[in-house]
C-alpha cells in the first residue's frame, strides 16, 4: 500500500517520520504552514528519514471571537492532540514534527507528544508581520477596540473600515504577545520547539530555512533517544511560566501549561503559576499593553536574548534539556542583541519587577481565578455587579452604553462545561476599552480571555456556575471587591447567603444535547485542572 503511493523499498527502510500539519484554507495563521511542511519534508529526507505527512483541523481564534463559533476553539485543542496521537500510534511512526500555527494547535501538539512519548518537536509557523494604519503598527487588537470605538460614536465607519482592511497583512499569527505567539514563546523556553525557529516571523524567507533544519534535528532526537518527557520536566515548565511572565503573555497559558502537565505526568497547579510569576520580572516591552509586536522581538535578539538575560539573573534552570540535544543555558549563550534595541528591557531595569500573571482566590473562586497586570492597570476595584448569561448579552450591553463606570461586569455560564468551550471574551473588553471604560470597569468571567485582553479582567473563575461554583450565586447589583495586592475576588454577601442561594439553584439547561459540543462537555475537566478531557471527569 505504501509502494502504491510512491514509496519504494529506499524509502521504507529508513525511520518514517510523522509530519503533522495543522495547516488550513481559512485563517492567515495556518494559511502557509503547506510550504512550511513541504520545507520540513526535504529535511527529514536530507537527513535520512522518509516523511509522512498528515493533517488535523484547526479552528480560529481571531475570526469565531464573539460569536458561537468560538465555542469549538477549545474543543479543538483536544481534537488535535487526539488526532496526532491517533495517527503516530496507528501509522507507528518512529518520530514525529507536528507544524503549527492559531492558538490551539500549539498546546495540543505537546499534548500529543507526551501522550506519545515518541521521539517529537514542535514547529511554529511564526507571527504575522503588524499592519500600519496612518503611520502606526496595528493588529488584531486595534480592530476588536476599533469596534467598541465605533459603537461610542468615536470611529467613523470609514476609519474603522479602512483600519480593518490594513491590520492583518499576510499570513501568520495575530501579531502581539496574545495566546500564539506566547505558546510559542512557551514552546522555546519549555524545550520542545528549537531556540530561535518559532520565532522567525511567518513570511520571513529564514522560515524555509529552519523548516527545512527540522528534518536534522528530528532525527538527532531520534537517534539520540530523546523523548518529550526527558524534556518535559517540572523545571522545564517554571521556565515556561517564567517566560510567559517575563513577556506579558497571555492567561491562555495557564489553561495550557495545566493541560500539558497532566498529558506528561508533572505535579503542576494553578497556585504555581503566582509563585513564578512573583519572582520573575517582566523585561519584554511587547503589546498588546507594550509597544512592540512579537517580529520587533525578533529582530532585537529573540527568545535566545530574553533566556540569555533571565539565566543571568537566576530566573530559569539552565540545565534543563531542549531538542536541540543542547541545555537551555547553552541555546542562549549564542544570542545576539540588536544595538540600541527597546523591546526587551535591561535586568537592572526591567518594566516590572514581577511578571504579568496574577491568581485570585475568595468567595467567588475558591479554586482560583486568572488575571493577567502589565503593571499599567488599577489594582483594586470595587463596585456592583452586571450579571450577563452569556457573552451576546453583555456585548449588547456594552455596545448600547448600558455599562457605567465603576461597573463589574460578570459574564458566566460560559465555561468549559456550561459554555461549552469557554469562549474568549475579547470582542466584550475589547468593546469596553473602545468604549473608553477600561480604566472604570472590571470584568469577571468563568470563560476565557484572548491573549490581546488588557485591563483589570479576571477569567477561568472556577468552580463555573455550570458545576455550582459562587460565580453562580451572585445577583445584580452586588458589591464586588477586587484587590490584586491581596489576591483577592470576593463578593459582598456571607456564606451563609451564597449556600441558600445556591440551594435554590438550577443549572441551565445544556445548549447542546448532541454531537462534539455536547461530548465535551460531559468528559470536560474544570479550568483549575487545564479543561483537559478525560473518562474520568464524567
Amino acid at each position: 500500500m505504501f509502494k502504491a503511493i510512491g514509496f519504494s523499498d529506499s524509502d521504507l527502510r529508513k525511520p518514517i517520520i510523522g509530519v503533522a500539519n495543522t495547516w488550513i484554507e481559512t485563517m492567515p495563521c495556518n494559511f502557509h504552514l503547506r510550504r512550511l511542511s513541504a520545507k520540513v519534508k526535504e529535511g527529514v529526507r536530507a537527513a535520512g528519514g522518509t516523511p509522512m505527512e498528515f493533517n488535523t483541523i484547526a479552528i480560529s481564534d481571531g475570526e469565531t471571537m464573539g460569536t458561537e463559533g468560538m465555542r469549538a476553539s477549545l474543543v479543538s485543542r483536544e481534537i488535535i492532540a487526539d488526532s496526532i496521537e491517533l495517527v503516530c500510534r496507528g501509522q507507528m511512526f518512529d518520530a514525529v514534527v507536528c507544524v503549527v500555527g492559531c492558538d490551539k494547535t500549539i498546546p495540543a501538539a505537546a499534548m500529543a507528544l507526551a501522550r506519545l512519548n515518541i521521539p517529537g518537536m514542535i514547529l511554529y509557523g511564526g507571527t504575522i508581520a503588524a499592519g500600519v494604519f496612518r503611520g502606526k503598527d496595528v493588529t488584531i487588537q486595534d480592530v476588536f477596540e476599533a469596534v467598541g470605538a465605533n459603537a461610542a460614536g468615536k470611529m467613523s465607519d470609514a476609519d474603522l473600515h479602512e483600519l480593518e482592511n490594513v491590520a492583518c497583512p499576510g499570513a501568520g499569527a495575530c501579531g502581539g504577545q496574545y495566546t500564539a505567539n506566547t505558546m510559542s514563546t512557551v514552546m522555546e523556553m519549555i524545550g520542545l520547539s528549537p531556540m530561535g525557529f518559532n520565532s522567525v516571523p511567518a513570511m520571513d524567507p529564514k522560515k524555509d530555512e529552519v523548516a527545512f533544519r527540522c528534518g536534522e534535528v528530528v532525527m538527532n532526537l531520534l537517534k539520540n533517544g530523546i523523548l518529550p518527557k526527558d524534556i518535559l520536566t517540572r523545571p522545564a515548565f517554571e521556565n515556561a511560566i517564567a517566560g510567559v511572565a517575563s513577556t506579558g503573555g497571555s492567561t491562555n497559558s495557564v489553561l495550557h501549561l495545566l493541560a500539558i502537565a497532566r498529558e506528561a505526568g508533572v505535579p503542576l497547579e494553578i497556585d504555581h503559576f503566582q509563585t513564578v510569576s512573583e519572582r520573575t520580572p517582566l523585561l519584554a516591552d511587547l503589546k498588546p499593553s507594550g509597544r512592540f509586536v512579537a517580529a520587533d522581538m525578533h529582530r532585537a535578539g529573540g527568545i535566545r536574548l530574553l533566556t540569555r538575560r533571565l539565566l543571568r539573573g537566576g530566573y530559569l534552570d539552565g540545565s534543563a534539556k531542549t531538542v536541540s540535544g543542547l541545555s537551555l543555558s547553552a541555546e542562549s549563550e549564542s544570542a545576539i542583541e540588536t544595538l540600541g534595541q527597546e523591546v526587551i528591557a535591561p535586568l537592572d531595569k526591567p518594566l516590572k519587577k514581577t511578571g504579568g500573571l496574577v491568581i485570585l482566590r475568595g468567595n467567588l473562586a475558591p479554586e482560583g481565578c486568572v488575571a493577567k497586570i502589565s503593571g499599567h492597570e488599577r489594582l483594586t476595584h470595587r463596585g456592583p455587579a452586571r450579571v450577563f448569561e452569556s457573552e451576546e448579552d453583555a456585548m449588547t450591553a456594552v455596545t448600547e452604553k448600558l455599562i457605567k463606570e465603576g461597573d463589574v461586569v460578570v459574564i458566566r455560564n460560559e465555561g468549559p462545561k456550561g459554555g461549552p468551550g469557554m469562549r474568549e471574551m475579547l470582542s466584550v473588553t475589547g468593546a469596553i476599552v473602545g468604549e473608553g471604560l477600561g480604566e472604570s470597569v472590571a470584568l469577571l468571567t468563568d470563560g476565557r480571555f484572548s491573549g490581546a485582553t488588557h485591563g483589570l479582567m479576571m477569567g477561568h473563575v472556577s468552580p463555573e456556575a455550570a458545576l455550582g461554583g459562587p460565580i453562580a450565586a451572585v445577583r445584580e447589583g452586588d458589591i464586588i471587591t477586587i484587590d490584586v495586592t491581596k489576591r483577592l475576588l470576593q463578593v459582598e454577601i456571607s456564606d451563609e447567603e451564597i449556600r441558600q442561594r445556591m440551594s435554590a439553584w438550577k443549572p441551565l439547561k445544556p445548549r447542546y444535547e448532541s454531537g462534539v459540543f455536547a461530548k465535551y462537555a460531559a468528559l470536560v475537566s474544570s479550568a483549575s485542572q487545564g479543561a483537559i478531557t478525560t473518562a474520568s471527569s464524567r
